[in-house]
């Protein structure tokens, strides 16, 4: 069995390498918006460090005429939840440290998530950052389409797999859209 910590340190260099290789792919990435599944509302994220920039992506789906949010977490061992958000808009760190829009902005439960990652596979696995935020979020939200913004290059043979983990419906990337069956 593959150590998922091995794999996530090798896969966070491969992440760095790709972000300096490909500093335009977030751009390409959100030339491809039309093709992600219709949805009434649409969670993005706000990048860290290297994971590829959800913002050009939110921008193409707003001119689409797409509602958007974005996730804050709450409560460390818990789901995150949504609030309304548009570029632009004031946000602050959530616990996690990530941040999100203002506890003032409408909580919402999108139809479409969008979530980084640090690998896929073609069966629609992804590797995350190891805190378990976005599959307690999708097992909370069984109705939401999972989609996974990355670099092509993330892609991997296989993901060692876990009774928590929970498949993505695609992945949208500076090559294209991908479904998976």
């Amino acid at each position: 069995m593959i150590d998922k910590r091995e794999l996530r340190a090798a896969m966070r260099a491969e992440r760095r390498r790709l972000a300096e290789l490909e500093p335009g792919a977030a751009d390409r990435a959100a030339g491809h918006a039309a093709r992600l599944p219709v949805a009434g509302l649409t969670a993005v994220y706000h990048a860290i460090g290297t994971e590829l920039d959800a913002l050009p992506l939110a921008r193409a789906l707003l001119e689409a005429g797409r509602a958007l949010c974005l996730p804050v977490a709450v409560d460390r061992d818990g789901p995150m939840i949504f609030r309304r958000w548009t570029p632009g808009d004031p946000l602050e760190a959530d616990p996690a440290g990530v941040p999100g829009p203002l506890p003032l902005a409408e909580a919402v439960v999108p139809d479409l998530i969008v979530t980084p990652l640090l690998a896929f596979d073609a069966r629609g696995w992804r590797l995350g950052q190891g805190g378990g935020h976005y599959d307690r979020t999708f097992a909370a939200t069984p109705h939401a389409v999972r989609i996974g913004l990355a670099y092509a290059g993330q892609e991997v043979a296989g993901l060692p797999v876990e009774a928590h983990d929970v498949r993505l419906h695609g992945v949208l990337t500076e090559v294209g859209y991908t479904p998976f069956p």
